[in-house]
């Protein structure tokens, strides 16, 4: 950023993102609020002189808007005021996800606007019910991110067309201690060259994409008309980059704490419960061994109901034991 468009007033606006995530139909779906450039930019507005963000497409955003001192007790109440608004949506377990303030994450910066600084949270519901609000709908996360869901094997898109691109990215670095460098991380995050698959590097595979100019972060930078690429929907501002975050902090608490019954209803099947932690991680797991893992961990009980499956044989149904949380510190899902 040059003497020209360095911000004027040193101002710092706070603002609160929502990633709200529930599971239909055995998808893991987020919550987003469709904007118009107009829209979004009044939505994300500093306090000094309003600058429009380009084109008049739809952009596709989290829930966001910005931090009220005098009229929010808390940063959370605030962001449960915005989700309200926004979704029509009344959002139960949410945790603090990251904070983002890098440089240029709004491009209104760049003309001489204040920093946006955003704190992120992450919201489970199992309220999915249709809402008032027209343009809040709900989407696949893999929509976002495609090489990341391994439910039916090893993406298409890795093998056609990520990987030989990161390939030649690797190819391409300008000398050999880069060249190094890239073909490491790549090996890290990708699972290059027989390289175990860690499904928590969501950010980490994103970013590197990004890095290598192989996806768009912000929907701005695609050509007017424009939402997506044929490796997934972009974003408004860098909320595909907070989205990765939360997907990836997800994944890897499931492992250890019982958040995932967040998402379920009261009652459920086993099966269902399995369909879900597949859902997230974006792969298949062992069903008896799932199934010992659930028993030894205490974390379900039989509610002594059945309920006939479409296509299969009746199953009991199950419920979450709460008081679990008090008696035991790892609770996760992890089969290893």
């Amino acid at each position: 950023m040059n003497a020209s468009t360095e911000p004027t007033n040193g101002q710092v606006i706070i603002g609160l993102n929502a990633v709200i995530v529930a599971i239909i139909e055995e998808q893991p779906k987020v919550l987003v609020v469709q904007h118009t450039s107009e829209t979004l930019t009044a939505q994300h507005e500093t306090l000094t002189e309003r600058t429009a963000l380009p084109h008049d497409n739809r952009h596709e955003a989290l829930p966001f808007g910005p931090f009220y001192p005098l009229k929010h007790r808390t940063l959370e109440a605030g962001l449960r005021s915005w989700v309200e608004e926004q979704t029509d949506h009344d959002i139960g377990y949410v945790e603090q996800l990251y904070t983002f303030g890098n440089e240029g994450r709004d491009p209104r910066e760049e003309a001489g606007g204040a920093r946006l600084v955003s704190v992120g949270y992450l919201a489970l519901v199992q309220d999915t019910g249709p809402t008032a609000i027209e343009n809040a709908v709900w989407q696949d996360w893999y929509r976002f991110f495609p090489w990341e869901d391994w439910r039916d094997g090893t993406p298409t898109i890795l093998e056609s067309d990520i990987i030989p691109a990161l390939r030649k990215w690797i190819e391409d670095a300008q000398n050999n201690d880069e060249q190094k460098d890239r073909y490491e991380r790549t090996c890290i995050t990708f699972g290059l060259d027989d390289t175990p698959w860690n499904d928590e590097l969501v950010l980490e595979r994103y970013e590197l994409l990004y890095e290598a100019s192989l996806v768009a972060e912000r929907q701005d930078s695609l050509s007017e008309g424009e939402i997506s690429d044929h490796r997934g929907t972009a974003m408004a501002l860098d909320h595909r980059r907070i989205l990765a975050t939360a997907i990836g902090r997800l994944r890897g608490k499931i492992k250890y704490r019982p958040v995932v019954f967040e998402l379920m209803p009261p009652t459920f099947t086993l099966l269902q419960l399995q369909k879900v932690v597949e859902a997230l991680s974006g792969s298949l797991v062992h069903k008896q061994n799932f199934r010992r893992l659930i028993e030894k961990k205490g974390l379900v009980e039989a509610t002594g109901k059945i309920e006939s499956q479409t296509g299969g044989r009746p199953a009991n149904q199950f419920r979450f034991r709460r008081e679990v949380l008090m008696e035991r510190q790892a609770l996760g899902v992890r089969q290893n």
